[in-house]
C-alpha cells in the first residue's frame, strides 16, 4: 500500500492547457533583514579551532555551530511540482566521544521506479596543523546506498580524517516528487546547537497543517510574501516539450533557534521523538489555481477508507463462514457473552505467536493467519475481532500509537501517526479492550505502552477515545514479619501482592526460568542480612490466573552471626537503590507508565542477644502542596519488638519541566530514607 500519491497529473495537464507556455521564471527576493547564519560554507579559520568548551554545555563532546535547512515547491518535468530541500552542517569535534558525528545518514523515498533524489553533496574536514588550516574532502566514491525496506533507502557517507579538535561541514539536496513529503525539521538533537534555522517557502495552491513541538522557544520566528512565477514541463510525450506557467503567492517561513541544549533519552520517558524542539508539515489541501483537492480528509473519511482497504477492515465484513469450524465447540456451552468473548479471547492469545509489533494492515487473509497461528499484532487482533463479530459480538478494530512512537494527534487524521490496532468490544454496555497479541496478558487488559494518549476507534463514528496511563494503577503489598527462634536464628515470613504488570513480568520469568531459579535470585539479594540465609516453601499463588496479581510467599531464616554491629536494612530489596531522576536539569516532561501505590509492613523481634543502637527516625511527606505524590516511612520500637510502615504513592504520571526539582528532591529523600538501617549491637 503506497503511503504517499503523485498530483492528480491528468486534472493539472487539463487546466494547464489554457496556460500560456513560457520558459521557466522564479522570481526571489532576499527575505529578510534580520539576524543570519553565522556559518558559511568554506569559511574557516584558525581562530575557529581555539574554542575547546562552549558555554552552552561545557561537557559537550560536539557542538553543532550551525544547522541550516531550506524546503521550496518547484515545478518538474512531469507535469506536476516536486519538493526541493537544501541542508547544510557545520560541527565541531571536540573528542574522540563524538566521532559519530561524521556518520551522516539520509533517509530517502521510493514508490515503485520513481524515488527521492540526492544530489549536490558536499563534505570537508577540517583540521588545524602547524597553524594551518588543512581540508580532507569526501570523495563521491564514499557514497553508499543501503535499502531499508520496500519504501524506504539510505544514502550515507562519512567524513574523512576525522580528529580530536575537527570541524566538519557538509551539505546536500534533496529533490522529491512527493508533494506530501514536505521535509520535517529538528531545532534539537544529542549534540547542543549554537544555530538552527529552517525556512520554508510554501504557495498558496497548496495547505499544509504545520507542526510544532519542543519546549526552546523561537529567537526568530517570520513569515513574508511574495509572488512567484512557476513553470512545468511535460515531456513525457514523443514531441516537444510543453511548457506552463502561472504566478501564485508563496509565504516565507523563517524558524530560527539560538543554543538549542542537547536533549536525550532519560528516565520515564515515551520516546525522546515526542519533546524534540522540531516542525512537521502534514498536507492538507490543494488549492486554486489548481483543481482543489482535500489531501487529509476527515475521521470519517480515514474509517471509511480503513474499513473498505483490502489489508485491514474489508476482511472483518464478509461472511467469514469458515470461523464456525473454530467457534462452534469452543462457544457450545458459553453461558453469555462475556463469557464467548473471554473464550474467544483466552483461545486466540493462548495459540498465536505474535511474529512483529508496531504495524497497521493485514500482510494476509484472515483465514491464512487462522491456519498457520501466527502474525504481526495487527493480524492477530484483527482476527480476534473477526471472531467477536462472528460470534455476534459487538466488537471493533482500534488504532492508536505506542508511547515508543509517539503521540496521535487528536486533531489532524493523519494515519502515519498510528502503529498499533488493538481490539475493542462492548458487552453489557460495558467497553473492553484487548490485545490477544500479549501472551498471558489478562481479559480486558492492555499492555502500559499502549496508554499514550488519543486513540480511535474504527467504527462508524470513528470513536476518539483516550488511553491515560493515569488511569493504571500498579499496586503492590508487602509484609515482613520475623522472629527469633530457640537456636538464636531469625526466622519468619514475606508475603508480596504484586503490582499487575510486575505480576506480567513474573509469569514470564517462571515460563523462562521456573519458580527455583527466581527463589535463587531473590536469595541471593538477602545475603547481606546474615550468612546462610534460605528462603523455603515458596509459593506463587494465581500465577496462572492472568487476571489476578501473583502473591508471592515464602519462609525465611537468617542466621546473623557473632558481629558486635549487625546493620540491617528494614526494606528487605524493596528500597530504590538509586534516584531515577540523575539529570540536574530536565527540558522535557516526565512520563511514568502508571500511577504508583507501594506498602511495605515489617514486624520483626530485635534479634537475640543484641540492643538497638540506631534507629531511623520516621518522616511524612508529600510531594507538593497538591498532595500528587506522598512518601511516609514510620519505624518504632515498643519493647524488643521494631515495627516500620512505608508507604509511597505517586497520584499521577505527567510532571512538567518546571515540576522535574521538586520529583528529583522527592526521590532523593525516598532513596536516602529507605537506603538507612537499623543499627544493633551486642549486649555486654
Amino acid at each position: 500500500m503506497a503511503l504517499y500519491s503523485l498530483t492528480d497529473k491528468p486534472l493539472i495537464m487539463k487546466f494547464f492547457s489554457l496556460l500560456t507556455s513560457a520558459i521557466i521564471i522564479i522570481i526571489s527576493s532576499s527575505l529578510y533583514a534580520q539576524e543570519k547564519s553565522p556559518c558559511k560554507f568554506g569559511k574557516i579559520g584558525p581562530e575557529d579551532f581555539q574554542k575547546k568548551v562552549y558555554s552552552i554545555d561545557s561537557n559537550a563532546n560536539a557542538v553543532v555551530l550551525a544547522d541550516i535547512g531550506s524546503s521550496e515547491i518547484i515545478g518538474n518535468d512531469n507535469l506536476g511540482f516536486s519538493l526541493l530541500f537544501k541542508k547544510y552542517t557545520r560541527i565541531h569535534i571536540l573528542n574522540k566521544n563524538a566521532y559519530d558525528a561524521a556518520n551522516v545518514e539520509v533517509s530517502l523515498y521510493k514508490d515503485g521506479t520513481t524515488e527521492e533524489e540526492l544530489s549536490n553533496v558536499k563534505a570537508v574536514t577540517y583540521n588545524l596543523e602547524n597553524g594551518k588550516v588543512v581540508e580532507t574532502k569526501l570523495e563521491k566514491s564514499a557514497i553508499f546506498k543501503d535499502k531499508v525496506s520496500g519504501y524506504l533507502f539510505v544514502k550515507k557517507f562519512t567524513l574523512p580524517n576525522i580528529k580530536e579538535g575537527s570541524i566538519i561541514e557538509f551539505q546536500y539536496e534533496i529533490q522529491s516528487p512527493y508533494i506530501r513529503n514536505f521535509q520535517s525539521w529538528e531545532f534539537q538533537g544529542e549534540n547542543p546547537v549554537i544555530w538552527s534555522e529552517y525556512n520554508a517557502s510554501i504557495p498558496q495552491f497548496y495547505s499544509y497543517a504545520i507542526l510544532s513541538q519542543g519546549y526552546h522557544q523561537f529567537d526568530i520566528n517570520d513569515s513574508k510574501s511574495r509572488t512567484v512565477t512557476f513553470s512545468v514541463n511535460d515531456t513525457r510525450g514523443a514531441g516537444a516539450t510543453d511548457k506552463y506557467t502561472f504566478s501564485s503567492t508563496v509565504i516565507d517561513h523563517r524558524w530560527v533557534m539560538k543554543d538549542v541544549p542537547a536533549i536525550r533519552e532519560e528516565s520515564y520517558t515515551s520516546t525522546i521523538n515526542n519533546h524534540i524542539s522540531k516542525i512537521e508539515f502534514q498536507l492538507s489541501e490543494q488549492r486554486d489555481p489548481l483543481p482543489y483537492r482535500n489531501y487529509m480528509g476527515s475521521w470519517t473519511n480515514l474509517g471509511k477508507e480503513l474499513m473498505e482497504e483490502d489489508d485491514f477492515g474489508q476482511q472483518l465484513n464478509k461472511n467469514n463462514g469458515w470461523l464456525g469450524d473454530i467457534e462452534k465447540p469452543l462457544l457450545s456451552d458459553a453461558k453469555d457473552n462475556k463469557e464467548k468473548a473471554a473464550r474467544i479471547y483466552n483461545y486466540v492469545r493462548d495459540n498465536f505467536t505474535c511474529t512483529k509489533r508496531g504495524n497497521l494492515y493485514l500482510s494476509k487473509s484472515l483465514k491464512e493467519i487462522a491456519k498457520t497461528k501466527n502474525g504481526n499484532e495487527a493480524e492477530i487482533n484483527l482476527l480476534l475481532t473477526a471472531m467477536l463479530k462472528y460470534a455476534d459480538i459487538n466488537a471493533s478494530p482500534v488504532i492508536l500509537s505506542t508511547k515508543s512512537h509517539g503521540y496521535a494527534s487528536a486533531i489532524y487524521p493523519l494515519i502515519t501517526r498510528f502503529n498499533y490496532v488493538i481490539s475493542k468490544a462492548v458487552i453489557d454496555n460495558k467497553d473492553y479492550y484487548f490485545d490477544a497479541s500479549v501472551p498471558g496478558l489478562g481479559f480486558g487488559k492492555l499492555m502500559y505502552y499502549c496508554y499514550n494518549g488519543h486513540a480511535r476507534v474504527i467504527d462508524e463514528n470513528v470513536t476518539p477515545l483516550e488511553l491515560s496511563p493515569d488511569s493504571l494503577l500498579e499496586r503492590k503489598v508487602s509484609s515482613i514479619f520475623l522472629a527469633n527462634d530457640d537456636k538464636g536464628e531469625i526466622k519468619g515470613s514475606i508475603q508480596q501482592s504484586l503490582g499487575y504488570f510486575e505480576s506480567l513480568q513474573m509469569r514470564d520469568n517462571i515460563k523462562e526460568k521456573g519458580k527455583e531459579a527466581i527463589i535463587k535470585d531473590i536469595q541471593k539479594g538477602y545475603q547481606g542480612y546474615g550468612e546462610d540465609t534460605k528462603l523455603e516453601n515458596a509459593e506463587f499463588n494465581s500465577a496462572d490466573k492472568f487476571e489476578e496479581p501473583i502473591v508471592l510467599k515464602y519462609d525465611i531464616s537468617i542466621k546473623p552471626g557473632g558481629d558486635d554491629i549487625i546493620y540491617f536494612n528494614p526494606m528487605f530489596g524493596e528500597n530504590y537503590k538509586n534516584n531515577p531522576f540523575k539529570s540536574a536539569v530536565r527540558y522535557y516532561p516526565v512520563e511514568m507508565p502508571y500511577r504508583t501505590d507501594e506498602t511495605l509492613v515489617l514486624n520483626m523481634e530485635v534479634p537475640k542477644g543484641y540492643e538497638v543502637d540506631e534507629l531511623p527516625k520516621p518522616i511524612r511527606m508529600k510531594l507538593n502542596e497538591e498532595g500528587d505524590g506522598m512518601f511516609e516511612y514510620l519505624v518504632q520500637q515498643q519493647d524488643d519488638r521494631i515495627s516500620l510502615r512505608m508507604k509511597l504513592i505517586i497520584k499521577r504520571t505527567y510532571f512538567m519541566p518546571d515540576e522535574y526539582d521538586l520529583l528529583r528532591e522527592f526521590f532523593n529523600q525516598v532513596v536516602k530514607k529507605e537506603g538507612e538501617q537499623i543499627v544493633f549491637k551486642k549486649k555486654k
